[in-house]
């Protein structure tokens, strides 16, 4: 990953409600970090090319920047098109493009689309790309056939053939979690933190039992009102039930590890859950660290795009 002779690389994630960006050496070793609220959703164009300028000012000898995320969609600076899948990180590498944000060249990635083979049906990401390609980066030959999760508010289901990303699918079960338990219907019945244990575990059978997510999240409120579930124990239940049906619709979608092996990216506690739910259904997980995948898929991406100069 060594770059002798310039002076590294500046990535850039830049989503809806935060921005994070990297320093990274020649040795693909990040130097410093930047971290903020400044999301795409409540900025204008010249607070965008705000932040840069303020990038920029605080590591000024850095010549390339790559970002990607909401920053390159409809709500961003500018929109970079969808990148049809199968993908690999050439065929992203070729789709940055360079784009003026105020006096500032910055490498805009586009999103990734694809339509799944099972059933037929479009799916979207902007951002986690660097996450996927990163974990495929660090596992190498390893990745192949593997399936890559990024648990989170939404979680992303990856399927990696030979260094393609091929197909993924979407869950929003991170935000049915939280919306139902900051203010829905099950607010005042979970308060302990999710863990792994028997009602987690009821969980994901229940969940992953062909009756329809809706009638049995309801089911919960009703196991705690009627004594079947602990109070104490909704929380783990409920994340139960949420993640069971994911790997259920990751069986029915075919998007699943060839080699029983799924590779985990994000959140860690989150991870943990997924980790702990994968043994039920036959598989291993192992979790990768979220900012470890995010620097080594923009590392891997600036090492592609030389080779394309």
């Amino acid at each position: 990953m060594s770059r002798e002779g310039d002076g590294g690389l500046i990535a850039i994630n830049w989503g809806s409600s935060a921005f994070r960006a990297w320093l990274v050496g020649p040795d693909g070793i990040v130097k410093d970090q930047l971290v903020s609220s400044s999301g795409v959703v409540g900025l204008d164009r010249q607070a965008m090319a705000t932040v840069i300028d303020e990038v920029t000012a605080r590591w000024p000898a850095v010549a390339r920047i790559i970002a990607t995320g909401m920053i390159g969609s409809n709500i961003g600076w500018t929109e970079r098109p969808y990148l049809e899948c199968p993908v690999s990180l050439a065929d992203l590498a070729a789709a940055c493009a360079p784009t003026k944000i105020g006096p500032t060249t910055v490498y805009l990635a586009p999103g990734l689309a694809c339509v799944r083979r099972a059933d037929g049906r479009p799916d979207i990401l902007r951002g986690e790309d660097m996450e996927i390609f990163g974990a495929i980066a660090l596992r190498g030959a390893e990745a192949s056939g593997r399936t890559i999760v990024l648990p989170g508010t939404h979680t992303k289901w990856a399927h990696i053939e030979d260094g393609y990303l091929v197909e993924f699918f979407t869950s929003m079960a991170g935000e049915m979690f939280d919306r139902l338990t900051a203010g829905g219907l099950l607010a005042s019945i979970v308060s302990d933190e999710a863990i792994p244990g028997n009602a987690f575990q009821k969980g994901l059978a229940e969940g992953s039992d062909g009756l329809g997510l809706t009638t049995a999240l309801f089911g919960v409120r009703a196991g705690v009102i009627r004594g079947t579930v602990d109070r104490s124990d909704a929380a783990s239940y409920l994340r139960g039930l949420l993640i069971g049906s994911e790997f259920a619709d990751a069986a029915h979608l075919g998007i699943g590890p060839t080699d029983d092996t799924i590779v985990l990216v994000g959140n860690p506690g989150l991870c943990r859950l997924y980790q702990a739910a994968a043994p039920f259904f036959g598989f291993a997980a192992e979790i990768v660290d979220s900012r470890d995948a995010t620097v080594a898929g923009f590392v891997a991406l600036d090492l592609q795009s030389m080779k394309l100069c």
